[in-house]
């Protein structure tokens, strides 16, 4: 009923700004993309920082039937609409850039096996009819989201992501990282961060319960307070950002442990940063099916996988990209005892690995992403 009435509200809304004046000097960024790797919200930062002359404007949430009548008039007119997740405009006349929000390694749309058909012809027609550009890295990343979503070829633009650049722009030092989330200040130091996807699709209240109990990895021998003292041995700080849904289950056991924190939005917000500008200090990431993973391949530090339900996901939604041990460079992990193994022999044996799946995704310079957007843009 909800999205029925917002769809009404939308047509209503398109319906009277299709009669604003269109301005060259407005760019809007609709951002859903939050504070996580968003392009959006990266993109929208360089914009402030280095082109005064025009005036940019950031919506967010996105979408939202909560916005002030004077959010909605800037968006219709705007010349130019840039989104994080779906292509949206008003009117003919505006150009809307697709940045979409990471390099699928997970099934969706036409070949998700969770997804309807009805639904993804639906999906198929908002891009057509409303993408202007889709922002690209690579032919591969082409090739999977058309498969996924049926978009023209035309319509790529080879501008790289606006993300990318933020992991080479550290706003927070390894050090002040170590102080804020630990209170912590140690020389030896290795920081990790773990991000797993969204695993409440699984349809496993098993998995479900483990994460609500604290069991944020939903390992079977899962043990915080031994995970915490592995890592007090070793010197290593774990980073642990999950799902904005999942994070809610666990807000009462956010600050158990010494050595293991959870980030929360509001660190990124009050800082006014994205995640991307604090990856750069960390020095391993370990999660399962994010396409975060390919972005993290830019910094070239280890990478470490956490397989414990893939059958599951394979089953219910599915991988793009198979078999997954042979996709993924970096070790696959089952449970705790086989993770602390890895971590204590401090190894990295799949900088080979990470350097071919990275020339294979990012064919284009890997910096300048945002200047390279905007010069599209502008020509």
């Amino acid at each position: 009923m909800k999205s029925f009435l917002f769809t009404i509200y939308l047509s209503c809304i398109k319906f009277i700004l299709k009669f604003t004046k269109t301005r060259p000097d407005l760019y809007v960024i609709l951002n859903g993309g939050g504070r996580s790797g968003s392009n959006g919200y990266v993109f929208y930062k360089y914009l402030k920082k280095n082109h005064p002359e025009i005036e940019a404007v950031l919506v967010e949430p996105w979408p939202s039937s909560h916005l002030s009548w004077s959010t909605w008039k800037k968006i219709g007119q705007a010349k130019y609409l840039f989104t994080t997740h779906q292509p949206f405009k008003i009117k003919k006349g505006q150009i809307c850039t697709c940045f979409w929000h990471g390099i699928p390694l997970k099934r969706m749309g036409f070949m998700a096996a969770n997804d309807s058909y009805a639904n993804d012809v639906k999906n198929m027609k908002v891009w057509q009819k409303q993408a202007d550009r889709v922002v690209s890295s690579s032919p591969l990343y082409e090739t999977l989201m058309t498969a996924c979503s049926a978009i023209e070829g035309e319509k790529y633009v080879e501008t790289g992501f606006p993300r990318i650049d933020a992991l080479f722009d550290n706003q927070v030092s390894k050090e002040n990282l170590l102080k804020d989330l630990f209170n912590a200040n140690d020389s030896q130091a290795k920081i990790g961060i773990y991000m797993p996807t969204f695993r409440f699709e699984l349809n496993d209240a098993t998995v479900m319960q483990k994460i609500k109990s604290g069991n944020f990895f939903a390992f079977d021998d899962f043990n915080g307070a031994k995970l915490n003292e592995e890592l007090k041995k070793m010197h290593q700080f774990l980073i642990i950002k999950l799902h904005p849904y999942e994070m809610k289950l666990v807000s009462s056991k956010t600050n158990l442990y010494s050595n293991i924190c959870f980030l929360n939005n509001s660190y990124l917000e009050d800082k006014d940063i994205d995640l991307y500008e604090i990856l750069g200090a960390t020095d391993y990431l370990m999660t399962d099916f994010s396409s975060i993973y390919f972005d993290y391949l830019h910094l070239n530090k280890p990478i470490y996988f956490i397989t414990n339900y893939l059958k599951q996901y394979q089953k219910i939604r599915g991988l793009l990209l198979a078999p997954y041990q042979d996709v993924v460079p970096g070790a696959c992990i089952n449970d705790q005892e086989q993770m602390v193994k890895i971590l204590q022999q401090d190894q990295d044996e799949f900088a080979k690995a990470r350097k071919y799946w990275l020339d294979l995704t990012y064919t284009i310079d890997r910096q300048h992403n945002c200047q390279r957007n905007f010069e599209k843009v502008t020509s």
